[in-house]
């Protein structure tokens, strides 16, 4: 699971709308420090309904070795650990997760520990 989640270039995160459907989104992510690190618009959807109900679920694409996990969000703005700019650098070819969008939006980083893995590898 963990070269996985070292190699592995898109993640599907599922947020919350406030009605309480789900908002599903493949985005770029590393997993370091026993959590998944993702970077966004500050004025995405996905960052609205974290704001308003920070429980989320993630998974990686392959369904013949599933990886699924739950936790909780937190938002980061402007206090980005240098190891994980870092990791999204090296895992990305370069690029600059604090880079501002071309909307001219802010960037945030969603900081979420795993409560819970559902699958972790292996088809149930």
């Amino acid at each position: 699971m963990e070269v996985r989640l070292a190699d592995e270039l898109n993640v599907w995160l599922c947020t919350l709308r406030r009605d309480g459907s789900p908002h599903v989104t493949p985005v770029w992510f590393v997993y370091a420090d026993d959590a998944w690190w993702i970077g966004c618009d500050d004025r995405s959807v996905k960052v609205r309904n974290v704001l308003a109900d920070p429980r989320v679920s993630l998974a990686l694409e392959d369904g013949t070795s599933p990886v699924v996990a739950e936790g909780v969000a937190q938002v980061h703005r402007g206090d980005f650990p240098t190891g994980v700019v870092a990791a999204f650098a090296g895992k990305y070819g370069g690029w600059d997760v604090r880079q501002r969008a071309a909307g001219g939006g802010g960037r945030v980083l969603l900081e979420i520990p795993v409560r819970r893995w559902l699958l972790a590898g292996t088809a149930q």
